[in-house]
């Protein structure tokens, strides 16, 4: 115990039996044993939160390295696309959405060809000729 071997511990608790006497020397002996107890419980604590902080500082630098490996590939796919492409899909995109427009335009010129016409005639104010009334096509929207 502390590098002490058992000739002096023995030298030790003579002097203290000398110097305290038999009546104070178990009392002694308890404070002691606390103040050893926590004393060894403080170095764990110390120790603990010491291990701690080292787990915590390598999680924080672990998580920079994927912080940098990932804003890395964030720039290199932003590089990877250049002017030449971004025309070519814009022209594609644009090529399809040209055909979309027409497919519209043929599918809506059927629909307003099939709505029904309805003719109405409008009453004359006066009819003093031979005049028949005059008809107006007008579409009906269904």
């Amino acid at each position: 115990m502390f590098g002490m071997g058992m000739g002096e511990i023995l030298i030790i608790a003579i002097i203290a039996i000398l110097f305290l006497g038999p009546d104070k020397l178990p009392d002694a002996m308890v404070k002691i044993a606390k103040f050893f107890k926590t004393f060894k419980n403080s170095v764990n604590d110390v120790k603990s939160s010491f291990e701690q902080e080292m787990k915590i500082q390598e999680l924080k630098e672990e998580a920079l390295q994927y912080k940098k490996k990932l804003d890395e590939a964030a720039t290199s796919a932003r590089k990877v696309i250049t002017f030449d492409e971004l025309e070519e899909i814009k022209k594609s995109t644009q090529g399809v959405n040209d055909s979309l427009k027409e497919i519209e335009r043929t599918i809506a010129a059927p629909m307003n060809s099939d709505r029904p016409m309805v003719q109405e005639s409008v009453p004359t104010t006066t009819n003093t000729s031979n005049e028949t009334p005059i008809e107006i096509k007008k579409e009906v929207n269904a």
